[in-house]
């Protein structure tokens, strides 16, 4: 069948054919499209490959870059029957890199506390709620994430750039997927290393990581229960962060299974745990845990080997009935470490630590099953 696709954003990446007939790989290189003129592309793809009702959708290499019309909507997948010898597209806009996004579905984003203070440090930290666009229009209870390290969150003019959180959050609300509160916590500045990290001395004399854990566990998340609507329970509620902010959120699910059923662990600094013989694991009963491992390969040498290594462990204890681990890990080929590359992540984590434990993908209506899946 042949696909003849004009576009009239003037943007020169490739454009990729997915849909249900290559498992929605939003670039796979046998469907790339021939350019054939300014604006004008084209592939033929075998009869033989397609399903008798073809779904399909453009796009730009990624879901991040999918299709979208003039006034920024979801484009709804598009179907034609397999006997029609010739089809015609027009695409209006392309997304870049999730955006743009809807003002009307930003979060509404509260200071908890500008010095929240912290009993079990004796110290304050700015303390934030990202709470759901219409939160203050309904009665609904949310689930909830914490998250560490809020300064790189969601905080424009960060030093090192910030994982848009809260535009993500807008994005998940546009497909009717964003019922989530979002708890963003700040690091310790120079006292970071010794919040996020058990007993090493060899790295940070005192480490506090486990009075973190326990101002996080104990005092933070029963505010949090009392002054939000919240889903209280462990399966509604995670932890998660990126480097040593990953690390400590894996101490934590570790420590606190009972808690936290959900860990968003982005590009962990599991060089502290090299043989992953994490001290706090011992769970009094196999306790169904979500993790959504990520990496990039050009982090350094060992960060994939490494989450690979931690990925073998997971589903090894989960295998000799110890543990009940659910693992999914993504590893993106140009990913350095860097808040760009986790901001990217986030929705897809989310989706799936989340989203997808709550309901079949088959009743998401709304396709972020399919434009967020890689």
């Amino acid at each position: 069948m042949e696909f003849f696709l004009k576009s009239e954003d003037n943007d020169d990446r490739p454009i990729f054919i997915t849909g249900n007939f290559n498992k929605w790989n939003p670039k796979d290189p046998k469907f790339e499209l021939e350019k054939l003129g300014e604006g004008n592309y084209y592939i033929n793809i075998p009869d033989e490959w397609l399903k008798d009702e073809i779904e399909f959708k453009f796009t730009k290499g990624g879901w991040e870059n999918v299709e979208i019309d003039r006034h920024d909507n979801i484009t709804p997948n598009r179907k034609v029957k397999k006997g029609a010898k010739k089809v015609q597209v027009i695409v209006e806009k392309w997304r870049v890199n999730w955006g743009p996004f809807k003002k009307e579905f930003f979060p509404k984003v509260e200071l908890i506390d500008e010095a929240f203070y912290i009993p079990q440090l004796d110290k304050t930290r700015k303390v934030w709620a990202l709470l759901p666009f219409d939160y203050y229009d309904s009665d609904q209870s949310y689930p909830v994430l914490y998250l560490q390290d809020a300064q790189n969150l969601f905080n424009e003019g960060s030093a090192y750039g910030n994982w848009e959180i809260d535009k993500k959050l807008a994005l998940l609300a546009e497909y009717g997927r964003g019922e989530l509160i979002v708890i963003a916590i700040e690091h310790g500045d120079d006292d970071r290393i010794k919040e996020y990290i058990f007993d090493h001395n060899a790295l940070a004399e005192e480490a506090e990581g486990k009075k973190y854990l326990r101002f996080v566990t104990d005092t933070l998340k029963p505010l949090v229960d009392q002054k939000y609507r919240t889903k209280k329970d462990r399966e509604n509620t995670g932890i998660g962060g990126s480097s040593l902010g990953a690390l400590i959120s894996i101490y934590g699910g570790f420590l606190y299974p009972e808690v936290y059923s959900k860990l968003l662990i982005f590009s962990p600094s599991l060089w502290v745990e090299p043989n992953n013989n994490f001290p706090m694991m011992s769970f009094s009963k196999p306790f169904k845990i979500k993790v959504y491992l990520y990496g990039g390969r050009k982090e350094g040498s060992k960060m994939v080997s490494r989450i690979k290594l931690f990925e073998k462990t997971l589903k090894k204890l989960s295998a000799q009935k110890l543990y009940d681990f659910e693992v999914k890990t993504s590893i993106n080929d140009q990913g350095t470490h860097q808040e760009f590359f986790w901001s990217q992540e986030f929705p897809r984590a989310v989706e799936w630590l989340y989203i997808d434990s709550l309901e079949s993908p088959v009743k998401a209506k709304n396709e972020l099953e399919n434009d967020i899946r890689n």
